[in-house]
């Protein structure tokens, strides 16, 4: 259940949000453009007065505490109070003991137990967390598959406190069955959260916001490739739709010229969602990282991983300028 990834070019500086509003709200879209980062600029001065939740942020696959430090800093000058689940790498390799259950080799692995460890921790980081919230609620950030495994915690351990999921660029989705050279690199755990754990909602209760990057768009390995930037559906933020709408500026996701990197990379999507050719964050696809019933954004120049990020050069979803671009959906 590996992600590879690589480094890409540098990317255009990031444009304002893609977003996809979830199918709960019942409205056509309304053709207008918006400048969400004017929007921000506008309103950065009322940030000290906002009143955030505790936050949780779950790891990715690889990643370590310490991979998130700068992200915790970021966020406690927000005003959230943030705990990151205690991970190291080392611990990662616990998911070994899956290679001798039957169901990993069938492709119909389950959660549990072989990442209870990983569970564990999450509890631990939430239960530390309520102690930090007056009304007992609180917010759950899941990068990479910390994303789809917070939805197996919420599944697991109850999510009556969970007020918020929001996830950066993880892999939501099975890839497609039969396709030849594609494996599921989770090994039928995707099918699992995707058949088992509660679909996505959008509502006052409980949030669910899935961003996605737009770092690099793969290539075929062999053949032409369709890279279309031309996708944006301008529409007005305030009014939520039930498919794909995008803000942004078509002209900063321009297509990159199809590279030996962008052709690898792509391969790397297609282990995931089945198809090379599209735009994601150098690790998991843009379609990958949505999820049916959330609000689903994307942001464009993001790369994947803290690991090999650059706040100027390459910047990560948690890096200071990214992070001002979704910190509102924390607020209390």
């Amino acid at each position: 259940m590996a992600l590879s990834s690589a480094l890409a070019p540098m990317p255009p500086l990031p444009s304002p949000a893609k977003t996809t509003l979830p199918s709960s709200f019942n409205f056509k879209p309304l053709c207008c453009r918006c400048s969400a980062l004017s929007q921000q600029d506008s309103s950065s001065s009322q940030l000290t007065t906002f009143n955030y939740r505790p936050a949780v942020v779950l790891p990715g696959l690889g990643n370590n505490t310490r991979d998130y430090q700068k992200l915790e800093y970021t966020l406690k000058e927000y005003g959230v109070p943030t705990v990151v689940a205690k991970v190291s790498r080392f611990d990662w390799l616990r998911n070994a003991a899956g290679l001798v259950d039957p169901n990993y080799w069938r492709g119909t692995l389950r959660p549990r137990p072989v990442l209870d460890w990983y569970l564990e921790r999450v509890d631990e980081a939430v239960r530390e967390a309520k102690e930090l919230t007056q009304d007992g609620t609180l917010s759950l950030i899941g990068h990479s598959a910390g994303g789809w495994l917070a939805r197996v915690y919420m599944e697991e351990f109850g999510f009556s406190h969970i007020s918020l999921l929001l996830t950066l660029g993880s892999p939501h989705l099975p890839p497609p069955k039969g396709l030849p050279g594609v494996i599921d690199q989770t090994r039928g755990l995707l099918d699992y959260v995707e058949k088992y754990c509660t679909k996505a909602v959008y509502n006052p209760q409980l949030r669910y916001v899935c961003i996605a990057g737009r770092y690099i768009q793969g290539a075929r390995f062999f053949g032409n490739s369709n890279m279309d930037s031309n996708s944006a559906v301008p529409i007005n933020v305030e009014q939520p739709v039930s498919e794909v709408a995008i803000i942004k500026d078509a002209s900063a996701s321009a297509s990159i010229a199809t590279t030996l990197r962008a052709r690898f990379i792509g391969q790397g999507y297609k282990q995931v969602c089945g198809q090379a050719d599209v735009w994601g964050d150098g690790v998991v696809p843009e379609v990958s990282a949505h999820l049916e019933g959330a609000l689903n954004l994307s942001l464009d120049g993001v790369y994947h991983s803290p690991v090999g990020s650059d706040d100027a050069l390459r910047p990560w979803y948690g890096s200071p300028t990214v992070v001002k671009q979704w910190i509102h959906h924390l607020q209390n």
